[in-house]
C-alpha cells in the first residue's frame, strides 16, 4: 500500500488501540514510522509538531492531527484525528462497562495496577526520544533538559521558570 493517507490512518488506528496512558505514550512509534520508516518528515519537523501540539490547548492527540496535516494536508489531518479518537472511544466505553460489572474484583484491581508502570514507561520513552531528536544529542542541551526535569520533579514552581531560563540561554547562543 503506497497511499500515505491510508498508511498513516492504519498506523494511527493501531497506535490508538495500544495507547495505554494516553496517545502521548505512542509518540515514539509514530515518530519512528513517520520519520525513519516512511521518510515523510525530519526528526526536527516531528519535534516541532510535537512542541506545537503540547503548546496548543486541547488533548495530546493533536500530534496525530499535525502529523496527518504534514503528510497529506486537510484529508490527512481529518483521518488522523478520527483514527486517533475512534478506537479510544470504543475501548473506553467497553472498559467502563467492564468496570461497572467487575470494578471490585481482585483480578480487575490487579490489572488496573499493572497498567500504571506500562503507561509511565511509555511516556518516559516519549520524553527521551523527543529530547534526543530535538537537541541533536548536544551535551549542553541534554544537560539543560536534565536540569529542567530535576527542577520540575524537585519543586512545585512554575514550569515557566526553566522555560524562561532556557529561552535566555538559547537567545544568548549558549545552548
Amino acid at each position: 500500500m503506497e497511499n500515505p493517507v491510508a498508511l498513516l490512518t492504519l498506523k494511527i488506528l493501531f497506535l490508538s488501540c495500544i495507547a495505554v496512558g494516553g496517545f502521548i505514550a505512542t509518540v515514539p512509534e509514530l515518530n519512528r514510522f513517520a520519520v525513519q520508516v516512511q521518510g515523510w518528515m525530519s526528526d526536527g519537523t516531528f519535534a516541532t509538531l510535537f512542541a506545537l501540539s503540547q503548546a496548543s490547548p486541547g488533548p495530546n492527540l493533536i500530534i496525530a492531527t499535525l502529523v496527518g496535516w504534514e503528510v497529506a494536508g486537510f484529508a490527512g489531518a481529518v483521518l488522523a484525528t478520527a483514527a486517533t479518537c475512534l478506537p479510544t472511544l470504543v475501548i473506553a466505553y467497553q472498559a467502563m462497562r467492564l468496570r461497572a460489572h467487575h470494578g471490585r474484583a481482585r483480578w480487575f484491581l490487579l490489572v488496573e495496577r499493572a497498567i500504571l508502570p506500562i503507561a509511565v514507561g511509555l511516556i518516559l520513552a516519549t520524553a527521551i526520544l523527543l529530547t534526543a531528536s530535538a537537541s541533536g544529542a548536544a551535551p549542553p542541551k541534554l544537560a539543560l533538559t536534565a536540569l529542567t526535569a530535576v527542577f520540575l520533579l524537585a519543586t512545585r514552581r512554575s514550569p515557566l521558570v526553566p522555560l524562561a531560563i532556557a529561552a535566555v540561554l538559547g537567545g544568548a547562543g549558549w545552548v
